[in-house]
């Protein structure tokens, strides 16, 4: 299936895995390029040095474009995106809008960059900054997200910016991929969906925790971190909503220690990532304190098979997902899906 998205990138199919941190490493990367999606390699997490050991990783298993998500707002940014134009990255994704400079370096070197919005004016900001496409996900979607459905959000971008829009937020099958097409998107982007298969590095323990929950059982807090969070109810969640604001802020200290040696960064640059993720999103220094807790929570779950002690970031489609596919099968089911859509459509 070709599409605006598809042709700029160099994939079969006009389907994004999308840079969740801890989950979208090497294995689950290069296992979706294979299968025709466009791979996107979550940095977030990552020192430099092990970004560049995971670039060059995806590139021994795979040779298949895939990209790389990066923080716009992290103290080492522009370092971050020298490093993906030398090894030779096809595609930049952000999460939040980057610098129009950091744009036109990464196309000078001609790299795509595709940042990810939550909403119209963000859209229209960064296309007008000269990015390639934009990934623009709506409320239903995992993770930091906004309020506005999907089906309300996309439209307004698709009218109000000439370059690919990719839908995310609630997909998960070819129905979704058709009824994007439909709104005018070039393509659907999927977390929670490929955070659910073989190649996802996630324990099986944690897994089978988002295969017994409902559409109920997913819920949308900003008391983790400060800021809008979509993801699985827990009694961890409960009690970090009922907790008071002195325990609440010592834990994100403890979070932001832990982080801060993990992560090699010194306090300075913490403190420096801070303060621009406070500027981005307009917090309290409270609120920008808090940011520290997500990467370390998230751990605990992905990572160290924990979801008691730590997060599990899902979108709405949690409540609906029933199988652990590969990302080869997921893939070529979704394609098959489309294509008797469409065909149904069509008509005899």
């Amino acid at each position: 299936m070709e599409t605006p998205l598809t042709r700029l990138v160099g994939v079969r199919y006009p389907i994004v895995q999308t840079g969740m941190g801890w989950v979208a490493g090497p294995r689950l990367v290069s296992a979706a390029a294979d299968a025709g999606a466009l791979g996107v390699l979550a940095s977030a997490t990552m020192s430099l040095e092990r970004l560049r050991s995971a670039i060059r990783e995806v590139r021994s298993r795979t040779s298949a474009p895939f990209g790389v998500n990066l923080r716009a707002d992290a103290a080492d940014a522009r370092d971050r995106v020298r490093l993906l134009i030398a090894e030779g990255v096809r595609v930049a994704s952000f999460a939040l809008a980057p610098s129009e400079a950091l744009i036109g370096e990464l196309k000078a070197a001609g790299v795509v960059v595709m940042p990810s919005v939550g909403a119209r004016r963000h859209a229209e900001k960064v296309a007008a900054w000269g990015a390639d496409a934009v990934v623009v996900q709506g409320g239903e979607g995992g993770g930091h997200t906004g309020d506005v459905a999907t089906t309300v959000l996309l439209p307004q971008v698709v009218d109000a910016v000439d370059i690919p829009v990719v839908a995310a937020g609630g997909f998960h099958d070819g129905r979704g991929l058709v009824a994007a097409l439909a709104f005018g998107a070039a393509g659907v982007a999927m977390g929670t969906r490929f955070l659910l298969t073989a190649e996802s590095p996630v324990p099986d323990a944690v897994k089978a925790r988002y295969l017994a929950a409902t559409v109920k059982d997913v819920t949308l807090t900003s008391r983790v971190d400060g800021l809008p969070h979509r993801m699985l109810r827990t009694d961890l969640v409960t009690s970090l909503e009922r907790s008071g604001r002195a325990a609440t802020l010592l834990r994100a200290l403890r979070h932001a220690a832990a982080f801060r040696r993990m992560s090699g960064l010194s306090w300075p640059d913490l403190a420096r990532d801070g303060r621009a993720l406070q500027r981005a999103k307009r917090l309290t220094w409270s609120q920008a304190l808090l940011a520290a807790n997500t990467p370390m929570l998230l751990k605990s779950a992905m990572v160290d098979g924990d979801p008691d002690r730590g997060i599990m970031a899902a979108g709405q489609v949690a409540g609906v997902l029933d199988d652990v596919p590969t990302c080869e099968e997921l893939i070529g089911r979704i394609m098959g899906e489309a294509e008797e859509t469409l065909k149904r459509l069509e008509g005899p």
